[in-house]
Protein backbone atom coordinates (compact mmCIF):
# COMPACT_ATOMS: atom_id res chain seq x y z
CA UNK A 1 0.00 0.00 0.00
CA UNK A 2 1.42 3.40 -0.66
CA UNK A 3 1.19 6.49 1.03
CA UNK A 4 -2.12 8.37 -1.00
CA UNK A 5 -3.80 5.09 -0.48
CA UNK A 6 -2.84 4.92 3.09
CA UNK A 7 -4.25 8.43 4.07
CA UNK A 8 -6.94 7.96 1.74
CA UNK A 9 -8.24 4.79 3.59
CA UNK A 10 -7.50 6.15 6.98
CA UNK A 11 -10.54 8.17 8.78
CA UNK A 12 -10.75 10.15 11.43
CA UNK A 13 -11.95 7.43 13.69
CA UNK A 14 -8.56 5.21 13.09
CA UNK A 15 -6.11 8.17 13.03
CA UNK A 16 -7.36 8.87 16.84
CA UNK A 17 -6.80 5.05 17.84
CA UNK A 18 -3.19 4.74 15.81
CA UNK A 19 -2.51 8.31 17.57
CA UNK A 20 -3.27 7.11 21.44
CA UNK A 21 -1.69 3.49 20.56
CA UNK A 22 1.93 5.83 19.82
CA UNK A 23 0.93 7.94 22.65
CA UNK A 24 0.49 5.14 25.19
CA UNK A 25 2.20 2.26 23.70
CA UNK A 26 -0.45 -0.16 23.72
CA UNK A 27 -4.05 -0.48 21.31
CA UNK A 28 -7.11 -0.19 23.39
CA UNK A 29 -7.29 -3.97 23.48
CA UNK A 30 -4.12 -3.75 26.05
CA UNK A 31 -1.75 -4.85 23.71
CA UNK A 32 1.65 -4.11 23.23
CA UNK A 33 3.15 -2.68 20.18
CA UNK A 34 5.99 -3.56 19.15
CA UNK A 35 9.39 -1.02 18.57
CA UNK A 36 8.68 -1.77 14.80
CA UNK A 37 5.23 -1.41 14.76
CA UNK A 38 5.44 2.29 16.84
CA UNK A 39 7.81 3.10 14.65
CA UNK A 40 5.26 2.64 11.24
CA UNK A 41 2.31 3.87 13.51
CA UNK A 42 4.32 6.97 14.22
CA UNK A 43 4.73 7.66 10.83
CA UNK A 44 0.88 6.66 9.76
CA UNK A 45 0.18 9.68 12.20
CA UNK A 46 2.59 11.80 11.20
CA UNK A 47 1.44 11.08 7.28
CA UNK A 48 -1.95 12.16 8.49
CA UNK A 49 -0.88 15.01 10.56
CA UNK A 50 0.78 16.65 7.18
CA UNK A 51 -2.52 16.30 5.51
CA UNK A 52 -5.00 16.93 7.64
CA UNK A 53 -4.23 19.07 10.91
CA UNK A 54 -4.83 22.54 9.82
CA UNK A 55 -5.24 23.54 13.50
CA UNK A 56 -2.19 22.45 14.53
CA UNK A 57 -1.49 22.33 18.68
CA UNK A 58 2.03 23.12 19.73
CA UNK A 59 5.01 20.09 18.45
CA UNK A 60 2.66 18.79 15.75
CA UNK A 61 2.81 18.69 12.51
CA UNK A 62 0.97 20.91 10.11
CA UNK A 63 -0.88 20.82 7.39
CA UNK A 64 1.80 20.95 4.88
CA UNK A 65 4.40 18.60 6.63
CA UNK A 66 6.05 21.63 9.17
CA UNK A 67 6.04 21.24 12.69
CA UNK A 68 3.92 23.92 14.48
CA UNK A 69 6.13 25.53 17.18
CA UNK A 70 3.78 28.39 19.10
CA UNK A 71 5.12 31.29 20.85
CA UNK A 72 5.09 32.23 24.33
CA UNK A 73 2.32 34.74 23.79
CA UNK A 74 -0.10 32.40 21.59
CA UNK A 75 0.77 29.54 24.19
CA UNK A 76 0.18 31.68 27.13
CA UNK A 77 -3.43 33.07 25.13
CA UNK A 78 -4.67 29.20 24.26
CA UNK A 79 -4.18 28.22 27.88
CA UNK A 80 -6.01 31.35 29.28
CA UNK A 81 -8.68 30.62 26.76
CA UNK A 82 -9.19 27.09 27.78
CA UNK A 83 -8.86 27.93 31.74
CA UNK A 84 -11.52 30.43 31.68
CA UNK A 85 -13.88 28.08 30.16
CA UNK A 86 -13.40 25.24 33.01
CA UNK A 87 -16.09 25.61 35.76
CA UNK A 88 -16.77 24.19 38.84
CA UNK A 89 -20.35 25.22 38.87
CA UNK A 90 -22.34 26.49 35.82
CA UNK A 91 -22.04 29.76 37.91
CA UNK A 92 -18.78 29.67 38.99
CA UNK A 93 -15.33 29.92 36.91
CA UNK A 94 -12.05 29.02 38.33
CA UNK A 95 -9.77 31.44 38.96
CA UNK A 96 -5.90 30.08 39.31
CA UNK A 97 -5.38 30.63 43.26
CA UNK A 98 -8.71 28.62 43.83
CA UNK A 99 -8.75 25.32 45.76
CA UNK A 100 -10.86 22.37 44.83
CA UNK A 101 -13.03 22.02 48.17
CA UNK A 102 -15.56 19.04 49.10
CA UNK A 103 -17.44 18.33 51.78
CA UNK A 104 -17.36 15.08 53.37
CA UNK A 105 -20.55 13.42 52.03
CA UNK A 106 -19.49 14.70 48.58
CA UNK A 107 -16.40 12.48 48.99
Amino acid sequence: MDISQLLTAMTPEVYLRILTAVETGKWLDGSVLTPQLRDSAMQAVMLYQSRHNINADHMTVAAGGEIKFKSKAELKRDFAVNSSATTCNADTAISDNDIARFEHDQL
